[in-house]
């Protein structure tokens, strides 16, 4: 992000633009909606600059730019569609100490004009840094037809109110208030003032809410991959507990004021107790609190759910599953591969490369065999032991192991070798990143390489 969003008050505030003609005017347009003190200077202004200035809408000064005519201005506009005098008059305001910007040059502007949707005093500011605007007036336009014309006039209602509003306790119960209130479109005010008076006697005699705990799959990494339920509970949620691999662009779905808590666990390294996640998850629901336990991948797949969902029930309190896609499922999809295929595994395991005593031990045997399919999670600082167990119950050390690193993410990468060459090849590969081994699986375009290859032995 170039240019960070602010909203700037501008009431009582001097603003100055240079330039008479259709850039001027456009956005001329735009700040005649605010309530700053507007000053333009042009030797040839437009007949409506003209007009506007008769009525004292604004200040008009008819000649070209001097020193001093932006002293004291908060925002400068160089609207004179003169490269040259645009750079003449920019030079002047930044000596008199305003915020510049020069119509169409965003390289030499030190602030850009978003587009706006107006529904004061409700405002929706749309920018693509210069990038797009072709693409933000499509936003406008698509925003424009959601918005209610009435979403102002209902703010405005609601602003008066919000005095009486503090008798609510702050927090989830007066957000209750105003979704509700904001959640139907009253285009009259006496309507609206009603509507206020009898939603608050409504939530003051309510009940105090019960604490509740959705459990959610975040999914692999990719926020798009996360479920429309899910982006439901963190767009809604008072806490947020959260694992180490959940991506950072999902934790900025979250609504804003959630309290954000780490539960951060590391295999072999410095780790949360679960007893410790467990009591943050009971404590802030008991508390009254929408606590959203957020699990990469999917919260049903070694993600000691169970723990979890009995330290609920032990407390007494409710609680709910949401599923996420689980990391086999992105990986194999990055692979353009699928987990089961006729003719070569009806079965397919799902299995951890350690667990709370160490490495995880498994049915190893049945794993060597001839076309069995395994999708190995946390397999990285353990793939050595898995390798060597293989090997020893007899696996063909041909047999194909993929392993991918930040499945889904843009800074996935994809390891391609082969049972006995899983290791060293791992380690010079450097994964830092959380990564997923399949065992019996390669990526389309390897194992096409390897059927043509071993045809052509056969031909020969």
């Amino acid at each position: 992000m170039k240019h960070f969003p602010i909203f700037m008050a501008l009431e009582g505030r001097r603003v100055v633009l240079s330039g008479g003609g259709e850039a001027a005017l456009a956005k001329l347009r735009l700040l005649l909606k605010t309530e700053a003190k507007l000053t333009v200077v042009a030797s040839d202004a437009a007949p409506e600059i003209a007009a506007w200035a008769s009525t004292g809408r604004l200040t008009l000064i008819n000649r070209a730019m001097e020193p001093g005519d932006a002293i004291c201005a908060s925002l400068f506009y160089a609207a004179n569609e003169d490269a040259a005098e645009d750079a003449r008059v920019a030079d002047l305001a930044h000596r008199d100490g305003a915020l510049v910007n020069i119509v169409d040059n965003l390289a030499d502007s030190q602030f850009i004009t978003p587009a706006i949707v107006d529904r004061d005093p409700v405002t929706v500011a749309i920018g693509t840094e210069g990038a797009a605007p072709v693409l933000a007036r499509s936003i406008k336009k698509s925003l424009e037809e959601q918005l209610s014309p009435n979403l102002g006039l209902m703010a405005r209602v609601g602003k008066a109110f919000r005095a009486k509003v503090e008798a609510l306790p702050f927090g989830a119960k007066r957000r209750a208030f105003w979704s509700e209130y904001y959640a139907a479109d009253i285009g009259d005010t006496g309507v609206a003032q009603n509507r206020l008076e009898g939603l608050l006697d409504k939530h003051l005699n309510a009940p105090e809410r019960e604490g509740w705990v959705d459990l959610v799959g975040a999914g692999p990494g990719d926020p798009e991959l996360l479920t429309l339920k899910a982006r439901k509970a963190l767009d809604n949620a008072d806490v947020v507990i959260y694992d180490r691999l959940v991506a950072p662009e999902i934790l900025e779905l979250a609504r804003r004021e959630a309290v954000m808590l780490s539960a951060g666990k590391e295999g072999f390294g410095p780790s949360v107790t679960q007893d410790a996640i467990n009591e943050m998850i009971v404590s802030h629901a008991r508390g009254g609190a929408h606590v959203v336990r957020l699990k990469s991948g999917d919260p049903t797949v070694f993600g000691r759910l169970d723990e979890e969902i009995e330290a609920c029930d032990a407390s007494g309190v409710k609680w709910n599953i949401v599923p996420g896609i689980t990391s086999a499922s992105a990986g194999v999809a990055a692979l353009g591969q699928s987990l089961t295929k006729r003719g070569r595994n009806s079965g397919v395991r799902f299995i951890t490369g350690h667990d709370t005593k160490g490495y995880a031990d498994h049915d190893w045997k049945t794993l060597a065999g001839e076309g069995e399919v395994a999708a190995i999670y946390m397999g990285k600082k353990s793939a050595r032991f898995i390798q060597g167990r293989l090997l020893m119950h007899g696996a063909n050390p041909a047999t194909p192991v993929t392993v991918i690193e930040n499945a889904s993410r843009a800074s996935q990468r994809i390891l391609s070798t082969t049972l006995s060459q899983l290791e060293p090849s791992l380690t010079d590969a450097a994964f830092d990143g959380p990564a997923l081994v399949f065992l019996g699986l390669a990526p389309r375009e390897a194992l096409q390489a390897s059927e043509e290859f071993e045809q052509k032995e056969a031909a020969s």
